[in-house]
């Protein structure tokens, strides 16, 4: 498969040891990234022209991709502020 861009080691990229330990130990950052990375391989698939949807549908997506990425950010934020 070909390189599928916006993925969180990218969006992210000081923080991959916090994805990585946050992924493991918090169920609820698992949940969220697994969600974004689905979201954003659907995303990846309408603009490769793999998969057909309309506009309002992929606009739909990339809120939702956005959503998703700040409630990560949120959560790095916090994991940062607590000094763990």
């Amino acid at each position: 498969m070909s390189h599928v861009p916006h993925e969180l080691h990218e969006e992210f990229p000081d923080k991959t040891e916090a994805l990585h330990s946050l992924k493991l130990n918090d169920a609820h950052f698992a949940k969220l990234s697994d969600e974004y990375h689905v979201v954003n391989k659907e995303i990846h698939r309408i603009e490769s022209e793999i998969e057909p949807a309309s506009d309002e549908a992929l606009e739909d997506l990339k809120k939702k991709r956005l959503h998703l990425k700040d409630q990560i950010a949120a959560m790095l934020a916090a994991l940062e502020n607590t000094g763990s």
